[in-house]
């Protein structure tokens, strides 16, 4: 499978039978078990029988006239927090492999059942979701496509599914995102990623890091991909997003810590693309917004995740060397939040909502650099717990910001063909989601063009 297929090719393709279901998702398979590729590490579970007899189930309906939605027929991958009936939900972890297999699909992976979209396998992730780095030492890490020979980290947690991705293994790899998950992994990888706002999709059945944060969204190889697969997930009519022009599309620049000390292969992608975006006529306006200068008070000991972590795990605390020494860390940093703390988020993350909603509210998006490096080494990243706790902190900056003012943000590649993978996150208040992506794929055209 070329990585570089969206829906849309693949669907004209299927339609006017120079391609077949069964015929892609053996291309992905192979994808998948080559030995010279990151199958291994970034597919935990390969669903090759059940695959096969969905792509052909697909082929016949197609035959008989019917297709259930753009994406029916098409392989894709679920994170592995994902309830998948009858399978055990190990969420990256080996604490779960002795848990009750699920009963039933998780809503979002039901939803996509019944658009026709065929599971080729689970996505590896971070374990339990709890890191942007994209390290998991029980399974295995998966390299970044970029500067493979050096081994660079894929970033999480989404990790396996941006892979995938980005190395063919599926059309859409189905991804959380609490703080970045979705976005951190698609940016550092060179694809694109949307994180809806929250409640826009139904977030039972994926084991959970945040009750607050935790967000379901796709990580495809465009921006129209993702919006495919966004109404899939939130349940919406398959409707198109709206034609934005790049002429007159208003764009805010924040000037604020998102911009600080940012890698120069990053500086220079981003400011090439606002350059490209100033030349084919959108109006870019810059203004300080002090909401996203106070992440040291919504993130003190973890914020809303490190509190709700430290409750979802409170069963197997007792467990916590079992765990990547890393996640269990950041777990016990939650016991440092008080009642009182935690009741304080709360008031912040309203008052922050305010003030973004209402500089946002004039201008068709918010554009920043997802992350504000390029992805580093595995090794370097890896070396120690105080290089792990730099890395992660620094690839979390800026996407977890949208999380904690609960809007919604598509990430997608901004720097010249051959250098470094560089995210460029589209951004607005909730429930604008479709407007985003409209602004999201708009942004993608110029920048297209650009390269």
């Amino acid at each position: 499978m070329s990585a570089t297929w969206t829906v849309e090719t693949l669907a004209r393709d299927l339609a006017s039978g120079r391609s077949s279901s069964r015929e892609l998702v053996e291309q992905a398979l192979a994808r998948i078990a080559d030995p010279a590729g990151e199958g291994v590490r970034a597919v935990l579970k390969v669903y090759a029988d059940s695959a096969r007899a969905d792509a052909e189930h697909a082929d016949r309906l197609r035959k008989a006239g019917i297709v259930r939605s753009p994406v029916d027929g098409l392989p894709i991958t679920v994170k592995d927090l994902f309830d998948v009936g009858g399978e055990v939900t190990r969420a990256g972890s080996k604490l779960l492999t002795d848990a009750p297999p699920a009963a039933a699909d998780a809503p979002a992976v039901a939803r996509l059942r019944a658009a026709g979209a065929v599971i080729v396998g689970r996505s590896n992730m971070v374990e339990f979701a709890y890191g942007a780095v994209g390290l998991n030492p029980h399974y295995g890490t998966p390299k970044n496509p970029w500067d493979r020979k050096t081994g660079r980290v894929p970033g999480g947690s989404s990790s396996g599914a941006a892979v995938a991705v980005a190395d063919g293994m599926c059309v859409m790899g189905l991804g959380s995102d609490t703080g970045g998950s979705v976005r951190l992994p698609a940016g550092l990888c060179g694809i694109a990623g949307f994180k809806p706002t929250a409640r826009r999709v139904p977030r039972e059945g994926a084991f959970p890091l945040s009750y607050t944060l935790d967000s379901v969204g796709p990580l495809a190889n465009s921006i129209a991909c993702c919006a495919v697969y966004d109404a899939v997930l939130a349940g919406e009519p398959q409707a198109g997003l709206a034609q934005l022009p790049a002429r007159g599309l208003r764009l805010l620049v924040p000037r604020s810590s998102v911009l600080d000390e940012l890698d120069p292969a990053v500086s220079r992608a981003f400011d090439a693309a606002l350059a490209a975006l100033s030349r084919a006529g959108a109006a870019i306006a810059e203004q300080p917004l002090p909401a996203l200068d106070r992440g040291g008070d919504y993130f003190r000991g973890g914020g809303f995740a490190g509190a709700e972590a430290l409750h979802v795990h409170l069963a197997r605390l007792d467990r916590l060397a079992e765990f990547d020494r890393r996640v269990a860390m950041r777990i016990e940093t939650g016991r440092s939040l008080s009642a009182t703390d935690y009741v304080e988020l709360g008031f912040l993350r309203r008052a922050c909502l305010r003030e973004v909603g209402a500089a946002a509210a004039p201008h068709d998006a918010m554009l920043m650099p997802t992350c504000p490096c390029v992805a580093p080494p595995i090794a370097e990243a890896d070396a120690s717990d105080e290089d792990y706790r730099h890395w992660n902190g620094r690839i979390l900056r800026n996407a977890r910001l949208i999380n904690f003012f609960d809007g919604c943000a598509a990430t997608l590649p901004c720097h010249a063909p051959g250098e470094a993978p560089v995210g460029l996150m589209v951004c607005g208040a909730a429930m604008t989601d479709r407007h985003v992506l409209a602004a999201a794929q708009a942004v993608e055209s110029v920048l297209r063009k650009r390269a």
